[in-house]
């Protein structure tokens, strides 16, 4: 059995806080709430079937492309990362990995999902990472460490996956039907229906989508009803928030392009123009948005990555394999004239941004303060530090940035954005970051020593104004 006594200073119960207020207000109002965990990338299928995991390598670096790109810069072999390599051996050359990964949050995480999950406080390395995988892998076999328990155990209140518009939602259908403690929602993810850059597997789609609901798709009219059709579908099974994956927000005003004459020339198999895909883009985003407005959901928009930059791996691994990178994109302009053509008719849902370039904190911070107009607490969000900036510096500098530019006491907080069950502890991660930043202004004497007030602030910021944004109700869902 590993020790867990604490062998240094690292990753005390005071861990990133820096001052005695931020110590009060971490342990006192962040600590124990509930987590509303509103987008990540979890399956389902192993949340409803309350997956056994028979290894901590299948539930801790299966699919996990943060891992994989240090292991890759450390030299190892794809073997041992994507290969062929046993569970053992994986394990074995990730905790050889681990400690080559100091300063970057993979220290943090790792360290901090061993200790909350597992109990385990020693320094992961190559020398203990037998007796880790061994202890861990047969703690996973307790009924208390499949999928639902691994949840619960870190507090979850509820968990939004995400979901085509093509999925039946079975598995949401199943889990909701046992009633369990964790609340599942879907969440609408429709960028497949817009790619039309792609005109072979666009094609592919559009008959994969037609198959569902019930209609050959020919024309942009018959799309639009397909798409009203799922949305439908996904409000009756709970589903109250849209996401989308885009390098940039769309807006087209060329009124000489027509949306039926493009998805024709696509199912043709004929080459579109950069106007015309941006045109269709942001024709269907449009139609997507005023129905998200008419059904009272929240839309997310997650701007900035630049996907599949090595064509050797994506021809060997396939994408989401961890070689995508931030992206530079211009942002202001269309981002702009999209919400405002969106809430020039009152039809402007409410908004979630998230960039992925920190160079654009500020065109975000100030771009939400143009559509907030008073109907909804923080309508428009600048979104938490997202992919490579749910990191500690970059979730201070969007804090920061909110901060001078917004209101950071009306921000919705984090999210996991995870495709694993024990990244829960990155809401503990976040909770601490923004309690040491009030408690390090309170230190300064740039905000007074109110306890009462702050520590409200703190409990709004870490679940209250999520709850209250979100109508995530049982009573939504019909079977």
């Amino acid at each position: 059995m590993i020790s867990t006594q604490t062998q240094n200073s690292f990753l005390t119960e005071d861990f990133l806080l820096h001052s005695d207020f931020a110590r009060i207000l971490y342990h006192n109002y962040a600590k124990n709430l509930p987590i509303i965990d509103y987008h990540n990338h979890l399956p389902p299928a192993e949340l409803a079937g309350n997956r056994q995991f028979e290894t901590i390598s299948k539930v801790w670096l299966a699919g996990d492309h943060y891992k994989w790109r240090a292991m890759r810069t450390l030299g190892i072999n794809e073997h041992f990362i994507t290969g062929g390599a046993s569970d053992q051996e994986k394990f074995q050359k990730w905790a050889e990995t681990v400690p080559f990964t100091m300063r970057n949050p993979l220290y943090h995480w790792s360290h901090m999902e061993l200790r909350r999950y597992f109990g385990i406080d020693e320094l992961l390395n190559g020398n203990n990472a037998a007796e880790v995988y061994h202890q861990t892998s047969e703690m996973l076999q307790n009924p208390d460490f499949r999928a639902q328990g691994l949840l619960e155990k870190m507090n979850v209140e509820v968990v939004c996956s995400t979901d085509d518009p093509c999925d039946d939602l079975a598995d949401h259908i199943s889990y909701h039907s046992a009633n369990r403690p964790v609340k599942l929602y879907p969440a609408f993810r429709p960028d497949k229906s817009f790619a039309i850059e792609n005109a072979e597997s666009y094609r592919a789609y559009l008959q994969k989508l037609g198959n569902v609901v019930g209609f050959e798709i020919t024309s942009f009219d018959k799309l639009i009803e397909a798409l009203s059709n799922r949305v439908d579908y996904f409000h009756s099974r709970g589903c109250r928030l849209s996401d989308h994956g885009l390098e940039s927000l769309v807006f087209s005003k060329d009124e000489q392009l027509s949306s039926d004459s493009i998805l024709v020339k696509a199912l043709r198999g004929n080459p579109l123009t950069k106007e015309e895909i941006q045109h269709f883009k942001f024709k269907t985003l449009q139609k997507l948005c005023k129905m998200y407005h008419a059904k009272g959901w929240v839309q997310q928009f997650h701007l900035g990555a630049l996907r599949n930059t090595n064509s050797r791996m994506l021809k060997t691994l396939g994408p989401d394999t961890g070689f995508d990178s931030i992206g530079d994109y211009d942002q202001a302009t269309a981002m702009a004239d999209f919400l405002n053509h969106l809430d020039s008719s009152d039809q402007l849902a409410k908004t979630v941004l998230y960039n992925l370039n920190p160079r654009d904190n500020e065109v975000l911070a100030t771009m939400i303060g143009n559509f907030n107009d008073g109907s909804v607490k923080g309508k428009i969000q600048f979104g938490s530090g997202w992919w490579y900036l749910d990191q500690k510096d970059g979730m201070e500098k969007q804090i920061n940035t909110l901060s001078n530019m917004g209101l950071v006491s009306c921000f919705i907080g984090m999210l996991t954005d995870s495709r694993s069950f024990l990244s829960f502890p990155r809401h503990e991660y976040f909770r601490r970051i923004l309690c040491n930043l009030f408690g390090k202004d309170v230190e300064n004497g740039e905000l007074p020593w109110d306890e009462k007030w702050l520590g409200q602030l703190i409990t709004d910021i870490c679940y209250q104004n999520a709850k209250n944004y979100f109508d995530f109700s049982p009573s939504n869902y019909k079977l």
